[in-house]
């Protein structure tokens, strides 16, 4: 930065002052021996008016935690939605293997 102000050495004290706050949080995952990765996907259909495409999500969790999710829109123009929902499970199929 060229020429730093006031209001840039505030903000940066106010980011340093959270990222010191924050420090310990996290995602805790308690050891058992019975937890499962699930994978749950959903999508709409046409749900853009302005250009009809279809909105799709998916999470998936080990045990109580959930470690990634996702919600975008489709790049293609679903033409039912059965069509919506068969996008969103095979982007949900392709980050579990991938």
């Amino acid at each position: 930065m060229q020429s730093p102000s006031q209001v840039h050495y505030g903000a940066t004290k106010r980011i340093l002052r959270y990222l010191q706050g924050t420090k310990d949080f996290g995602i805790w995952y308690k050891s058992t021996n019975d937890a499962k990765l699930v994978g749950y996907t959903d999508s709409d259909w046409a749900g853009s008016a302005d250009d009809m495409k279809s909105t799709s999500g998916y999470a998936f969790s080990l045990g109580s935690g959930i470690f990634s999710w996702v919600s975008k829109k489709q790049a293609t123009v679903a033409q039912s939605s059965a069509e919506a929902e068969y996008i969103a499970a095979t982007a949900t199929s392709n980050q579990s293997l991938g």
